[in-house]
């Protein structure tokens, strides 16, 4: 079965285009998705974040504080570095087999991190999200309530904007409206269809 990367920076809608692509029918992995799942309360990842970076990183009811830890592994690459260790090889295991069930004429797997490290070897077709750098940090920030620096550390922390483009089959232009958007999806989905007949 094709199976397809969606990716894109931070803010540029990514999610957006799968939400769509999911409601025809889709399957959509979403990598965001599991990244919280292998953290959840009563997770030896949690307690070994919790170990690691201490009881700040953690809310009163005893899930993981994501702002707390943005804040730490943002401006720290080794504070970083080890929660990539822990999280991705567990992130992979569950990705792969959340793919390995999915059916359908063609399935996704969505991930900010897709191009960054080896998720990309999981897929044949790697579809970009894409805005300008202004409108990343315009949109993150509205959304995440987050301040124009930290959205900008999180971006420095991905793939330059140009170097995730040169790595795409294709791209979804997403500076325009939600409607906008929506065609596009369309179109992609006729292009991905006609990829996964042949």
């Amino acid at each position: 079965m094709l199976t397809v990367g969606i990716t894109g920076g931070i803010g540029s809608g990514k999610t957006a285009l799968t939400d769509i692509l999911q409601d025809m029918g889709v399957v959509i992995v979403d990598a965001d998705a599991i990244a919280r799942l292998v953290v959840e309360p009563g997770s030896p990842a949690l307690a070994q974040i919790a170990d690691h970076f201490g009881p700040q990183c953690l809310t009163a009811e005893g899930t993981l504080d994501r702002a707390a830890l943005r804040q730490i592994v943002f401006s720290d690459p080794d504070a970083r570095a080890w929660l990539e260790a822990l999280t991705h090889p567990l992130i992979g295991a569950e990705l792969k087999a959340q793919l390995d069930a999915a059916d359908g004429p063609y399935r996704v797997l969505s991930s900010p991190l897709l191009l960054e490290g080896q998720q990309a070897s999981m897929t044949d077709h790697v579809v970009v999200v894409d805005v300008p750098e202004s409108v990343q940090i315009q949109r993150a920030s509205g959304r995440d309530q987050n301040s124009p620096d930290q959205i900008q550390r999180i971006m420095n922390a991905q793939l330059p904007r140009q170097e995730r483009l040169a790595r795409a089959d294709y791209i979804v232009d997403n500076s325009g409206s939600l409607e906008q958007l929506r065609e596009h999806a369309q179109a992609l989905h006729r292009h991905l269809l006609d990829l996964a007949a042949r």
